[in-house]
């Protein structure tokens, strides 16, 4: 079969992707009028403007490199792992409420058993993204590489006022999540280990590992109401003590967000524990915020009408950065410390 060469491979690329971009622009970024509010401690970098854009209009970055060795199961086709790639920037601009279009520019290194039909695979991955969440993809490079790599810088805009941050959390406040967890560690447990599952979980963990849903409705609708937020791929532990840490407090969690049927996989596997799963798994694509008990109603009105499910999962409390566990009525602990422990990549996972 024939190789292609780099120009064949950018044309491939810039063919396809220039009919699939959803948005039109004309922005132009001059930087002597911008300057950075936020770098560093956050999902993303917002650059605020008063001359060349709109006043009030934020532009916000962000950029997320795949890796095929730590970051792509073996049995994800390269559609699904272009796709990947584009969704892990729509999450944490999900988080802060971002809405579309995005503007994107894509890097990706290409191993030389890439073959046209996998490179169109990639090219199919990045059309659905465009169609899918609204970004319109500008520009990259490519280049050949022992395994493939993925790059995206998104760009996104914002008028919506403040943007919740990771340290805007304060006691009294409620904790939600967008939905339940465990899903997407369970679904690494079958893809990779070939742990026993069956029925609408099996299959509902499998696509949460080769097509991730990145909560872009939950948090475009309700970010206004956040005074915290956070993706939390890296799972569900670690950011609830990011927020946490961020913002100087303690968090309580009164109820764990269980995926349904999780207690039964793990006990037709007896070497896992659901919570394991649950906090310290990944790749679960949700959004973990903290909302002020003033607006508490508001937010559920909203999601309700919308059809949005918010999961309630604890409180904010005085502290300096610690994550507790609520005891059941069936333990003697009344609390327990919840261990700061979250994702592992995919270290070393051949492919197929």
């Amino acid at each position: 079969m024939k190789r292609l060469n780099e120009k064949e491979i950018i044309n491939l690329f810039v063919l396809n992707l220039r009919k699939s971009n959803r948005a039109k622009t004309n922005v132009y970024i001059h930087a002597p009028y911008c300057k950075a509010t936020r770098i560093g401690k956050d999902d993303v970098s917002i650059i605020s403007s008063n001359k060349r854009l709109k006043r009030g209009v934020k532009l916000v970055f962000k950029c997320d490199m795949l890796v095929e060795n730590t970051d792509v199961p073996s049995v994800m086709k390269p559609w699904q792992i272009a796709r990947k790639s584009i969704v892990a920037c729509v999450s944490d601009f999900s988080a802060k409420g971002i809405k579309p279009f995005y503007m994107s520019l894509i890097s990706v290194g290409i191993p030389t058993r890439y073959s046209k039909d996998d490179i169109l695979g990639l090219v199919k991955g990045f059309k659905m993204s465009s169609r899918e969440f609204g970004a319109t993809f500008v520009g990259g490079d490519t280049n050949q590489s022992n395994e493939l790599v993925i790059d995206c810088s998104m760009i996104g805009f914002s008028d919506n006022g403040k943007i919740p941050s990771r340290n805007g959390a304060a006691p009294g406040d409620f904790i939600v999540v967008s939905g339940e967890f465990g899903y997407s560690a369970a679904g690494l447990k079958i893809v990779n280990e070939g742990a026993k599952a069956t029925g609408n979980f099996k299959d509902r963990a499998i696509s949460s590992v080769v097509k991730p849903e990145p909560q872009q409705k939950f948090g475009i609708s309700l970010a206004k109401y956040f005074s915290s937020s956070i993706d939390s791929s890296d799972g569900l532990a670690v950011s609830l003590y990011e927020l946490a840490a961020q913002s100087k407090v303690n968090f309580l969690i009164t109820k764990i967000p269980s995926a349904k049927g999780i207690d039964r996989f793990t006990r037709d596997n007896n070497s896992l524990d659901p919570h394991e799963l649950i906090f310290h798994g990944g790749e679960e694509y949700h959004i973990v915020a903290t909302v002020p008990s003033q607006n508490m109603k508001r937010l559920e009105s909203v999601a309700e009408k919308l059809g949005l499910k918010t999961l309630v999962i604890g409180s904010v409390t005085k502290g300096n950065g610690k994550v507790f566990l609520a005891g059941s009525e069936n333990t003697k602990k009344r609390l327990s410390l919840l261990d700061n422990r979250g994702y592992l990549h995919l270290v070393n996972k051949k492919r197929k």
